[in-house]
């Protein structure tokens, strides 16, 4: 197998030179273009105060999709209320007929998210929510940029969530919008002189780590040496779920946003990303479109490609148990929601429970080289059976 050479790839955005050239580029089309808009730490952090605004009452029952991470989740507990869960479609739309109406009824509001980029349009739900009274948080943490059918991502949701560092070469950043409520009562707090500190040096040693600004690695190994003096991780104290709070890592949910984060989103070019995006996408569809036991869960061709900026290239696999880990012990950019919330239930015409097994996430993101991407397809095809002669 190829893989010797390119075993540290990066599995998020890295900031180059080229990330600092998009002030002056037109934007694009995105959640940012909803009429109200506010940052938050993270796009689980967003849900938390989406949650928040909404003020439901304690105990109030949250829908969310059986196929899903578990940062999906983790907000909805944090904010002392209770979940139900709905099946997905192959398209990976709502299954509105596996809720049932006991559930409904007690319904106040329900996670709807676009997965892997791949936006759709959510006119189904909107009618559904608006029947019963119930809210839509559209959660747009796999689609930052493009058209959700009629409206702009984020526009079907009473909320709409993002990710930044999903897209952007930042270590952390979230948004919270709206294009129906205003998200001003936010009562996010200020972060500390050191956490800024440390939020700059983290994004210029994770860059240096992987040759993003050339030049400047001498100056950059002085920073690291005041970075180590700031290493204090926060650790959410909540008890609920503890482990499963713990892996989900929901420290700073109240926090602003760091500088950091902020000025390298603005000046990073959101052409360029999406370019790029869509040519590994691609990329990777040429090499599995005639795979054996492997196959691509979405086709980009198939979809309006100007209208999609991919966070992730998602493969169906047959033997995806064996395959994958392979490709953990590579440290592969590839990753699988396997780990799904306890008492998630297995419910009938559910794709959900067939995508966590056999759908692999391989990332496509705007600092993945061709090389590199033709590297991961070529050892995962090689891992898979092949075809008797």
């Amino acid at each position: 197998m190829e893989n010797a050479s390119y075993r540290s790839l990066p599995k998020h955005p890295v900031l180059t030179w080229s990330s600092l050239r998009g002030a002056l580029l037109p934007p694009l089309t995105s959640i940012d273009n909803l009429k109200y808009t506010a940052f938050t730490t993270s796009g689980r952090a967003a849900i938390y105060q989406a949650l928040c605004l909404l003020e439901l009452p304690a105990g109030s029952t949250v829908l969310v999709p059986s196929y899903h991470c578990p940062t999906m989740v983790a907000p909805i507990f944090l904010a002392h209320l209770k979940v139900a869960y709905f099946a997905i479609k192959d398209d990976g739309l709502p299954n509105l007929s596996s809720i049932e109406e006991t559930t409904a009824q007690r319904c106040k509001a329900i996670l709807v998210p676009h997965y892997f980029g791949f936006s759709n349009s959510l006119r189904e739900v909107r009618d559904w929510c608006d029947a019963r009274d119930v809210a839509l948080i559209e959660d747009c943490a796999h689609c930052y940029f493009g058209q959700a059918g009629e409206r702009t991502v984020g526009a079907w949701g009473d909320y709409a969530t993002a990710s930044l560092s999903k897209f952007f070469p930042v270590q952390e950043g979230g948004v919270l919008a709206s294009s129906r409520r205003s998200v001003a009562k936010l009562h996010l707090k200020p972060p500390t002189m050191t956490a800024q500190v440390k939020g700059f040096t983290d994004v210029l040693e994770t860059s240096a780590k992987f040759n993003g600004l050339y030049g400047l690695n001498a100056g950059l190994k002085l920073i690291f040496k005041l970075k180590k003096l700031l290493k204090n991780k926060v650790r959410a104290g909540k008890k609920i779920n503890q482990d499963m709070i713990s892996y989900c890592d929901m420290a700073r949910i109240d926090n602003k946003l760091l500088l950091s984060s902020l000025l390298i989103k603005y000046f990073s070019p959101s052409n360029m990303i999406v370019k790029k995006r869509q040519r590994n996408y691609a990329q990777y569809e040429n090499h599995f479109k005639s795979a054996t036991q492997a196959r691509p869960l979405f086709d980009l061709t198939a979809k309006d490609s100007a209208a999609i900026a991919p966070y992730v290239f998602p493969l169906w696999v047959d033997d995806a148990d064996r395959i994958y880990q392979v490709l953990k012990e590579l440290n592969f950019p590839v990753f699988r929601w396997d780990k799904l919330w306890p008492g998630t239930p297995i419910m009938v015409n559910d794709a959900g429970p067939l995508w966590s097994k056999h759908v692999l996430q391989l990332l496509c993101h705007q600092d993945l080289a061709s090389r590199e991407v033709d590297n991961i397809a070529k050892t995962i095809i090689q891992l898979l059976p092949q075809p008797s002669a």
